[in-house]
């Protein structure tokens, strides 16, 4: 495309970004749609603890999850502590919704694994409807999405982790691997294990990515 200005030739938008360095504006659009869709979610988390601290990080964490799934009901760490030590109430059944390599470096004790990208009731056929369940994840998104799916499979009590296994462990509360405690857990992929203490961020290969948050 040329643009006639007082007799002089003047390059359209792409030669004028070629010509100066520039990428053209479909290739910034393109950078533009590609960092919101991908970028953004996959470095929400270490932006946020570097800027802000990692406490700010999970509460913005969780508001954009809890925003993708408004359906779910939330329970918060102090919360679930006392309820599982509490002999008065009828323990919840507490699920992990991540990958088996995760689930064998630690999780939560008496944890039951469903696989949070192909779920399945099977570890909790067993259970009635109403039984109370408590997923959880690593930073919380992928346990969200399993709850929402447990909801749309008929369990009307089930509740999704704020913070997760990585805001759990970071405050000092028990992981187990094996049995037996650990100070060991998966932290996913580098730029999310920011939200991991370093203290427990286990020496790990990242994940295979297949959604935007743990």
């Amino acid at each position: 495309m040329v643009v006639v200005i007082r007799g002089r030739p003047r390059e359209g938008p792409d030669e004028d970004a070629a010509r100066w360095g520039r990428r053209p504006r479909h290739g910034r659009a393109w950078l533009k749609a590609a960092a919101l869709g991908i970028g953004v979610p996959i470095v929400l988390g270490a932006l946020v603890v570097l800027v802000a601290g990692r406490p700010l990080a999970f509460e913005a964490v969780t508001r954009i999850t809890a925003r993708k799934f408004p359906d779910v009901q939330w329970i918060d760490r102090a919360e679930l502590a006392r309820w599982r030590e509490d002999p008065a109430r009828a323990r919840p059944v507490v699920l992990d919704a991540r990958t088996a390599i995760e689930y064998e470096v630690s999780h939560l004790k008496d944890a039951l694994r469903i696989d949070p990208y192909r779920p399945t009731v099977r570890p909790i056929r067993k259970f009635p409807l109403d039984t109370p369940i408590v997923v959880y994840s690593s930073v919380g998104y992928r346990g969200a999405r399993v709850a929402h799916w447990l909801g749309g499979q008929g369990y009307r009590n089930v509740r999704n982790l704020a913070g997760s296994l990585f805001q759990w462990a970071t405050e000092g509360r028990p992981v187990f691997r094996d049995g037996r405690p650990t100070l060991s857990v998966h932290p996913y992929n580098p730029w999310w294990g920011l939200l991991l203490s370093s203290r427990y961020r286990a020496d790990a290969p990242p994940l295979e990515k297949k959604s935007a948050a743990p």
